[in-house]
């Protein structure tokens, strides 16, 4: 199979754009088509902090009912669908922004949206197995040992990493780094955790190169294994970006 998987859009619908048309989609029906039928794939976290994030969940789930776009939740995707429930959710770290262009909409545009974005969530995978096993793609990532499972465990670790338990100074959870200690066959392509450049080790990719945050918009080609970036449009905030040097 023939795949571009990107890294957390968080609602930057326009380098989105700009990154599909740089690897070969057409967007003339108003959804990017690959002529050589490429697919996309999609780490998660399509909203929050950008500035279309409801843009992007149209695009996504269009893509998605015409089944050209490989798409698993992330922890933000996790916490909008909970606020769609009418859970009791925070609403900070990015989903503000989300919520206030929901509130800028009448209300019967609120309920697409809602009815849309929950269709998307319950309808996806927690991580996806494709090309016979050969590749993963999970928000966060996903340890050998776990690949095929799906309990509490997978979930936590699927969207928010391989948490200790502890938080750093900024209230954000401490997080192991799995991918230098894994050793499976398969490629794991994951986001979660923002970084300047793509990183790829032992056959893991951490493609989320901080769109939001000022940095890239990443692509990752497979088989090829080519990485293909467009620069943000947002500011650049250094904190953001972890290092493993």
């Amino acid at each position: 199979m023939k795949i571009d998987i990107i890294g957390d859009i968080h609602g930057c619908f326009k380098e989105f754009k700009e990154l599909t048309i740089k690897i070969g989609y057409d967007w003339s029906t108003g959804l990017p088509v690959h002529p050589q039928g490429r697919f996309i794939g999609c780490v998660g976290d399509l909203t929050d902090r950008g500035h279309h994030s409801l843009q992007t969940i149209t695009t996504v789930y269009e893509l998605f009912e015409k089944k050209a776009i490989y798409y698993v939740p992330g922890n933000h995707c996790n916490k909008l669908y909970r606020y769609f429930l009418g859970n009791n959710v925070k609403i900070l770290h990015g989903l503000e922004t989300t919520v206030g262009e929901l509130s800028a909409l009448p209300h019967s545009e609120r309920e697409r949206y809602r009815d849309m974005f929950v269709s998307l969530y319950e309808r996806s995978p927690l991580y996806q197995v494709l090309d016979d096993g050969k590749l993963i793609i999970a928000h966060a990532g996903i340890k050998e040992e776990l690949i095929g499972m799906k309990n509490n465990r997978v979930k936590t670790f699927v969207l928010y990493g391989d948490i200790t338990g502890e938080k750093n100074e900024d209230g954000t959870p401490v997080r192991r780094d799995w991918a230098s200690d894994y050793r499976g066959d398969a490629w794991i392509v994951y986001g979660h955790t923002p970084v300047k450049e793509a990183r790829i080790v032992n056959k893991t990719a951490n493609i989320d190169t901080g769109a939001v945050f000022g940095g890239k918009l990443t692509a990752l080609r497979y088989p090829e294994i080519e990485v293909v970036s467009v620069e943000s449009s947002m500011p650049f905030v250094e904190e953001k970006f972890r290092s493993f040097e």
